[in-house]
């Protein structure tokens, strides 16, 4: 029996939910269409109707992620103002809680395959989130002295991988990658020796 929301043309909607469900049980390829099909409650020819294959299908979870995660970036950037180094580290902190709450969009997202180039809504809502860091980084780089100024995109670029390798190794539950630290607490101090190496903030006593 389908569920009544689906006669209110919530079928592609359900299809995404069921996607990211089994994406955080099984993987992103661990999963067929008739998995996801049979757990929206629904026919697999059903689904063509609404995407062209699981990568299709992969991809609009990742583009919903990517929305929710520049909303979470966004909300970080201005609840950190007007100091841009609360901005700047708040945006860190933020990639962390995203891939705990979301960890079925954060899949699709960074650990699927789907280029951010498949579609061009994809692309653009990409761009929007990793906007936030840039403009994040570009407002506290302008208290380093220019010859000593790296460019905002690495600036930026050098915190996700920062936030994005304490995620993979030590907030995700991964086999043999204990760690004796909470996972807030490798990325606060990560980013604090990355920001005392700039100058940004003054060295332990």
């Amino acid at each position: 029996m389908r569920k009544q929301g689906y006669h209110h043309g919530n079928l592609r909607q359900a299809l995404v939910d069921a996607a990211l469900k089994l994406i955080e049980e099984k993987g992103p390829t661990g999963f067929t269409l008739s998995e996801a099909a049979k757990l929206a409650g629904v026919t697999p020819a059903a689904v063509y109707r609404h995407f062209e294959g699981r990568e299709d299908l992969i991809a609009e979870a990742s583009r919903q992620g990517y929305e929710i995660f520049a909303d979470v970036m966004q909300y970080a950037y201005d609840k950190g103002q007007p100091s841009a180094l609360a901005a700047f580290s708040a945006t860190g902190r933020a990639y962390l809680a995203f891939a705990r709450r979301y960890p079925g969009h954060y899949i699709a997202m960074f650990e699927s395959g789907i280029s951010v180039n498949k579609t061009p809504e994809l692309a653009a809502v990409s761009a929007r989130a990793r906007g936030v860091l840039e403009r994040a980084a570009e407002d506290l780089s302008r208290h380093i002295p220019e010859n000593r100024r790296p460019p905002a995109a690495m600036f930026s670029a050098h915190v996700w991988a920062l936030s994005h390798g304490v995620v993979e190794l030590f907030a995700r539950n991964s086999p043999g990658t204990a760690s004796p630290f909470p996972p807030e607490e490798l990325l606060e101090s990560a980013i604090g020796v990355y920001l005392r190496g700039l100058g940004l903030i003054a060295p332990d006593c």
